[in-house]
This record gives C-alpha cells, structure tokens and sequence, in this order.
C-alpha cells in the first residue's frame, strides 16, 4: 500500500508531493497509534482481546467464534486425546501404548471406583477398626524396632531404628494411598534385612562408600518395579501354586520364630552362669506374652459371655497384655531382676548426624551402572514376596469383594522404594505376617451353630487403618524416651504369635503333624484318604527341602 502511494507521488507534481508526504506521516502516526492500543487490549486479558490477538497471528475469523465455543473445543480436544492415548494403550501403539499394558488399566479401573469406599467403610467401622489400629500398631511397631536394632549392628551404625522407623511409617502411608490392595501392608522383612546386611559386607570388602551404593541399587530396583508393574509382568504369578505360597508362608513364619528365639537365646549366652534369673524371668515374660495373645485372640470362638463381649476382648486383649507386661517391669521389686528393655536414642536425628540426601554422584559413573546387576536380584525378591503376600491376601477364604490390583500395587512400592533410596532409608516390602493379622483383625465371624464353626460375616476393606497405623508409628518417634519401658522380652513374645498365627490354615505345617497321625482318626477328605500315606509324605518332604533351601 505505501510502496504504492510512492510510486504514485512520483507521477504527480511538485506542490501535490509534498502535501502527499504530509498525509503519509499522519497515516503512520495513526497507525502506531492503533497498533499500541490493540497491544494494551490483548494484554488486559478479556476473552476477546486474545480471540483478537489470535485473529491478528493467524488471519482467521477467530472473532466470529464466540467463548464458550473456544472452551467446547479445548475440552473436545482433551476428550480426543484421553481416547488415543486409550486406543494407544488397547493397540500397543506409541509410547504410553507401549509402557502401559492394558491389564494396568484394567487395575486402574478396577480400584478407582472403590477408592472413595476404601476410606469411608473405615468412618462407618470405627468399633472394629479402632482395636484393630491398637494392637496392629504394636504388631507393625515390633519389626521395625526389633530389625532396626539387628541392622544398626550389622551396618555398623548406617542405619538404627530411627530410620527404620521413619521408613516404616511413611512408606505405609504411602502405600495406603497409592496401593490396589489395602488390606495388605509394607514393612522391613527379614529376606530385606538379610539383602541388605551382604550388600554392606560387599561394600566394605570393595572399599566402597555403603549409602551412595544402596541409593543406587534402589533406584535401579524402583525402575524395574515400575515397569513390571506397568507392563502388567505380575499375571505371572499365576504360575505360583498353593504349593510355592505354603513355602514361602512357612519361611517368613519360621523368620519370625527364629528372631524371636535369638533374642531369647542371647539373654542365656550373655547372663552370668552362677545368676540365670534373668533369662529364665525374660523367658516367662516372652511366653505369657505369647500365649496369653493366643488366648484373647481366640476367645472369640468362645461359648463364654455374648459376641459382643467376646469381640471386645479380642479386639482390646493383645492391647492391654502389651501394657500390662511392660507397667509389671517398671514395678520396683521387678527391675531389681534386671529384663533388657529397647535402646533408642534419646531424640530424632538419623545415624551418625548425617544429612537427609544421599550423595549420589561420590561414586564412578561405573558403580552406578553395574548397581543395576544387584537390583535385579533385588526386584526378584520383591516380585515374589510382594506378590505372594498379596496373593494370600486376595485368597478367596477371606472373601474379600473389592476386587485384586496386583500390577497397581507393584509401581505404587516402586515409587516408594525410590523415594526412600535417595534419602538413605531402609526398604519395605509385602509383609505376609501383618497383612494377615490385618485381614482377620477387620474380618467379622459368628458362630453357625448347624455346623458348629465359625464363619466369616464380612470383611471391612479400608485403607484407613493402615494410613493411621503407619502415622502411629512415624509419630513415635517422637515419643522415642518411652520406648525404651518396653521390654524386649514382650517383643519376642509378639514375634512368637505373630509367626504361630501365620502357621494358621497352612496345610504344610499341618501335613508335617499327619504324617505319623493314626489313618482311622483323621476326616475322610485328608490326603492320607485320597492319595495316600507314602505320596502325602513325599509331596511334604519335597517342601520341606525347598523351604531348607530358601533357608
């Protein structure tokens, strides 16, 4: 246009020229002019001034188009994505197609319309899950104390019961949260204390700093948990037959009762000979503990008083025999015996004063990488035993309704193990024992009195018992000082009920009893009946071998 206007002006003659030039500068003052204002509109930012700023970019009518309709499209568009990224998942196309497996969705979908139930049936409960929350709380508190004093030994001070504490409580949070399966649990396992204690003897022989080393292993394992998960690898478990979960429930049963029986042994190796008070007095301590337990849990199948009354001592025994055993120590004319009681530090601070971020980059580029070599073993572990504790959850004797997410659980513990890699805090995995007691300490049973045995009513699935059980124990570290009332006698006799229950309904354990039971005595659908004596036996003994080897 003004290229224009010159051509013209030079055709015209001299007195027009310069009145034409005149009327040009004014054309482009007004123009600067417009331009700044529509400038200063766009950004006011009203609808129109960006519609407008759009029609200005682009040279469509975009001002034709009104809000709501540019509102309608943008949702359109989301809508429209949300669906290719379902169709890349259903067809195995582009990246979330390939990372995510269908079977992860079908978790996803699964779980997501309990999610809002999982917390509320724990409001309407609250009878059945406050007892619950109290005596799970110690069940769940004395692994992390009892571990994080043989880990406190074996690493030479890197990690004590303050960080296994911590981990245990805000891990269980977490996966309360963000877990497919509520009614199972996290917690420091034995299998995970003893993969811990070679990598650190590994790191010493190697000259090799222990925390960035671990940090690197648990990266690792997080990534190849989350993409197992992901990939939906755990329809493999599938494969495990009641055969592999009878083993590993009497391995993880037979840890516990070892635990339990150390402690108690080391009271007799480190007393003085001509004095075993003590050890005989830690003894008695342990067994009441454990079989009073036993007692109160039981009475519930009792014919003594109403259910209502059986149920409140079940529910608040365990509890109460907890406290009580440890007032009886404080009392005067007890100490005198001299029971060990738990050594915690007296206020919170992690091992040795260090910070909370591991150093991840004061190891060679080449240590990084070849800690991926252990995680794998590590992730071996952690597939079985988180699989199979929430197999034996998702059990249909427990007659639990909501429904199994075993690939959703898998990348929720993922994300927490790389969470508590990078501050250096101790791993948690599927903890059979606790996600037991869990399940029969939310389940309702009466007495059918026609067949003359105790039938399961209904099973509250909530994951607000495990968020506020594992807060309980997060917070306890703040009450740290009280800890140390606590004998460790009593916290061996929670090991031995907590590794007797889970005894419990497992077949194995009962077939080792049979094998020299008289035939004529046992019911007509034992094994001894159908298959018979010398088959039972070997069957048996080749669990046996497999449970030796685990060993």
């Amino acid at each position: 246009m003004i290229f224009g206007r010159k051509q013209h002006l030079r055709s015209s003659g001299k007195g027009d020229q310069s009145s034409s030039r005149e009327r040009i500068k004014r054309r482009k003052a007004n123009l600067g002019r417009s331009k700044k204002g529509r400038r200063a509109t766009t950004l006011l930012g009203t609808p129109q001034s960006y519609l407008e700023a759009l029609d200005t970019l682009s040279g469509k009518m975009f001002r034709a188009a009104s809000y709501k309709g540019v509102i309608e499209a943008a949702n359109n568009t989301t809508e429209t994505i949300k669906q290719k990224a379902v169709d890349d998942i259903k067809e195995g196309n582009g990246i979330i197609g390939k990372l995510v497996s269908t079977r992860m969705v079908q978790d996803l979908k699964r779980r997501s319309r309990h999610y809002k139930s999982d917390w509320t049936d724990g409001f309407q409960k609250k009878r059945q899950v406050i007892p619950a929350i109290l005596f799970l709380y110690f069940a769940c508190l004395s692994p992390a104390v009892s571990f994080g004093t043989i880990a406190s030994e074996i690493t030479n001070g890197s990690m004590g019961i303050v960080e296994f504490l911590l981990s245990s409580g805000c891990s269980g949070m977490a996966y309360a949260i963000l877990c497919g399966q509520p009614m199972a649990f996290i917690a420091p396992t034995g299998l995970t204390l003893a993969f811990i204690s070679g990598l650190f003897r590994y790191c010493t022989l190697k000259n090799l700093p222990f925390l960035p080393v671990y940090t690197w292993v648990g990266l690792w394992t997080s990534f190849y948990m989350i993409m197992l998960g992901l990939q939906g690898s755990s329809r493999f478990i599938r494969y495990c037959t009641r055969f592999t979960d009878e083993i590993f429930n009497g391995l993880l049963s037979m840890n516990f009762l070892y635990e339990a029986i150390s402690s108690l042994r080391r009271n007799f190796a480190q007393a003085d000979p001509t004095n075993l008070t003590m050890p005989f007095v830690s003894l008695a301590m342990a067994l009441t503990t454990f079989a009073s337990t036993m007692k109160v849990i039981a009475f519930q199948g009792t014919r003594f008083f109403n259910q209502t009354v059986r149920n409140a001592i079940k529910d608040f025994g365990p509890v109460t025999i907890f406290i009580g055993m440890s007032i009886l120590n404080q009392q005067s004319w007890f100490r005198t015996v001299g029971v060990p009681t738990l050594v915690v530090p007296s206020s919170f601070q992690l091992s040795g004063g260090r910070k909370w971020l591991v150093p991840l980059m004061s190891v060679p580029w080449t240590v990084r990488m070849l800690c991926c070599f252990p995680a794998i073993l590590l992730t071996s572990l952690f597939f079985m035993d988180q699989n199979i504790s929430v197999r034996v959850v998702n059990n249909p004797e427990n007659k639990l309704k909501k429904g199994k997410a075993y690939n959703l659980d898998m990348v929720a513990l993922g994300l927490i193990t790389g969470g508590v890699s990078l501050v250096g805090l101790p791993w948690m995995c599927g903890a059979t024992v606790q996600s037991m007691n869990h399940v029969r300490a939310m389940t309702e049973k009466k007495f059918n009195e026609e067949t003359e045995e105790v039938e399961i009513v209904d099973v509250t699935e909530t994951r607000l018992t495990g968020f506020v059980i594992h807060a309980l124990i997060a917070s306890t570290l703040g009450l740290l000082p009280l800890l140390r009332f606590v004998p460790i006698p009593v916290v061996s006799g929670v090991f031995l009920f907590l590794g007797r229950k889970l005894m419990t309904g497992n077949s194995f354990f009962n077939r080792i009893k049979d094998s020299v039971a008289e035939k004529a005595r046992l019911p007509e659908d034992h094994p001894i009946h159908v298959v018979g004596r010398k088959k039972m036996n070997i069957f048996t003994v080749i669990q046996i071998a497999c449970l030796i080897g685990l060993w």
